[in-house]
């Protein structure tokens, strides 16, 4: 019996970036669609999973989503996965508004619409998963988690809020003077939430370790790859206790990192009143990937890379196919560029293995799609708009 999948039965745009209306039913196996650069494409996948993430999958504001000279732009879908469901979402440049609808329901929080489109995004832009900052792996780990977990969700907003209050407070005491009380009220928030994100992380990693390290080795590479979740500073706090499925066990290490985190936000109170910055916190730690025991963010090769990137994404879906008990939408915007027949061979496989999900390709030329996927149904989109492929 195969695995339920999340399946995308038709959307629309409404002056979203250059799509300024464009109405699709997509088959249940999905869709290759064919275009050249600055036609569409990647816009195409960018709405469909702005209905997952309720944000530009590229950083870009919300304004900035808006076809030029539109006032604003309007997505909605129907998406079947226990049921069918009607999704929109909308931004107002006027204003600044966001609405986002869920069965016709307005979301009183957009929170509580987020994560309703189960899908992944494959690109060449996850290369910077691995080759870029440590704040990429961070929003990875973020994103995964608060989509597979309301409760990481919550604790997420309640630190980043926490956070921006602590550093408010940092700067206002250094420039007006005052009472340390004023960074210190903001402490325990931090603290207990930060525990969670910590905890959550940690036993993340050491959960799909192994995996990771499955993944990269099928998909080509020959050394044994690693990741682990690392915090920063290394002495400023204890070590979590990773991997521990039992709640019990949970706790114990909110407990633990609640409190060291707590005592390490207070002695670094004095040192962060002189930068500003709140040093201590998991904004600040890392997902450490290493291909036979040397970072892949130094000393990888861009082909190493991309592995590691690809096998992170193919964790993001096995995350979500576990929480939501339904393979997810993949959107695939040209993943196999630079990559060799046999990776690309490879990694499709791996995705059959899992039961492949609902599909949408965009590719700049037909000879782009791969072997596996020459099945699906094709479009071509040119400025915007679809047509059927010669």
């Amino acid at each position: 019996m195969s695995e339920p999948r999340v399946r995308l039965d038709r959307v629309s745009f409404r002056d979203f970036r250059n799509l300024e209306k464009l109405d699709l039913e997509l088959p249940d196996a999905g869709l290759a669609i064919i275009g050249e650069n600055g036609q569409g494409k990647t816009n195409l996948l960018e709405g469909i999973y702005y209905m997952q993430v309720l944000r530009s999958v590229r950083g870009a504001r919300d304004h900035d989503l808006v076809r030029f000279g539109a006032r604003a732009f309007h997505i909605a879908g129907r998406v079947e996965s226990d049921s069918m469901h009607e999704l929109t979402a909308a931004f107002e440049t006027a204003g600044k508004r966001k609405k986002v609808t869920r069965d016709g329901a307005v979301a009183a929080r957009l929170s509580d619409a987020f994560g309703s489109l189960p899908s992944v995004i494959f690109s060449p832009r996850d290369i910077e998963l691995v080759a870029g900052a440590p704040s990429e792996r961070r929003r990875y780990l973020d994103l995964v988690l608060a989509l597979s977990s309301r409760r990481y969700l919550a604790a997420l907003q309640h630190y980043r809020a926490a956070l921006a209050r602590r550093n408010a407070a940092l700067r206002n005491v250094a420039r007006r003077g005052g009472d340390e009380a004023a960074i210190a009220v903001w402490e325990p928030s931090l603290a207990e939430n930060g525990a969670t994100l910590v905890c959550e992380r940690s036993r993340w990693a050491s959960e799909n370790a192994e995996r990771f390290s499955r993944l990269a080795t099928a998909i080509g590479e020959a050394g044994h790859a690693t990741m682990s979740y690392t915090r920063v500073p290394r002495d400023a706090e204890a070590d979590p206790r990773p991997g521990a499925e039992k709640e019990n066990t949970r706790s114990l290490c909110e407990d633990d990192v609640r409190g060291t985190l707590e005592a390490a936000l207070a002695r670094q109170r004095k040192h962060d009143l002189k930068r500003g910055v709140t040093h201590s916190g998991p904004h600040r730690d890392d997902l450490d990937l290493a291909l036979a025991g040397r970072d892949l963010r130094v000393f990888g090769s861009a082909g190493q890379q991309r592995t590691a990137a690809i096998a992170l994404r193919m964790l993001e879906g096995a995350t979500l196919r576990a929480a939501e008990g339904a393979e997810p939408i993949l959107l695939l915007d040209d993943p196999f560029a630079e990559l060799d027949e046999r990776r690309s061979g490879n990694i499709l496989e791996l995705l059959r293995s899992t039961g492949l999900g609902q599909t949408i390709l965009v590719v700049p030329r037909a000879t782009d799609i791969p072997p596996g996927l020459v099945d699906l149904e094709r479009r071509r989109i040119t400025g915007g708009r679809i047509e059927a492929a010669a």
